[in-house]
């Protein structure tokens, strides 16, 4: 068996600014709770090679593994997979970004399967992701509506 999860939300915000926000793996600490830091390890052409490492725990335990994340901005996709599986047999994800007259809907698609020896299974892996994708999706729309507005302000506040 295999895990599939598809996750979306529709941020208030133009293209290019969610675009850009989603796409600086540099400034995932602040964009993703989940996150401690990222480092990049290389960048050939549109790949980007790069460390992830996750805040402890509720055990105090501290996951990190590679992924890389190739973005085409003309498809306005984002195809990644993990590098370093850990107790993944796969993991491969799938952003897609659409332009919608409230926004701009940002979907997550996970395909993955764990390896036979990992902590968890598929059903209990689909059921995390899912619940986490639905926290992270809807802090980042906040994170980059309030910056949308933030831009937004200084226009506003000349013209009174």
């Amino acid at each position: 068996m295999a895990g599939h999860t598809e996750n979306s939300i529709t941020v208030d915000a133009p293209f290019d600014l969610v675009w850009n926000m989603t796409n600086d793996l540099e400034n995932w600490p602040n964009l993703f709770s989940e996150y401690a830091s990222v480092e990049v390890l290389s960048r050939e052409g549109d790949t980007t090679t790069f460390r992830l490492t996750m805040h402890p725990d509720d055990n105090g335990k501290v996951w990190s593994w590679v992924s890389e994340r190739t973005p085409d901005r003309g498809r306005r996709t984002v195809h990644a997979r993990r590098v370093e599986t850990g107790p993944f047999a796969h993991m491969d994800i799938l952003w897609e970004y659409e332009q919608l007259p409230s926004g701009v809907r940002m979907s997550w698609t996970q395909d993955f399967a764990m390896k036979p020896d990992a902590p968890v299974d598929d059903v209990w892996m689909t059921d995390n992701i899912n619940r986490n994708s639905r926290t992270q999706l809807a802090l980042i729309r906040d994170r980059i509506e309030q910056a949308a507005g933030e831009r937004r302000s200084p226009a506003s506040a000349t013209s009174r």
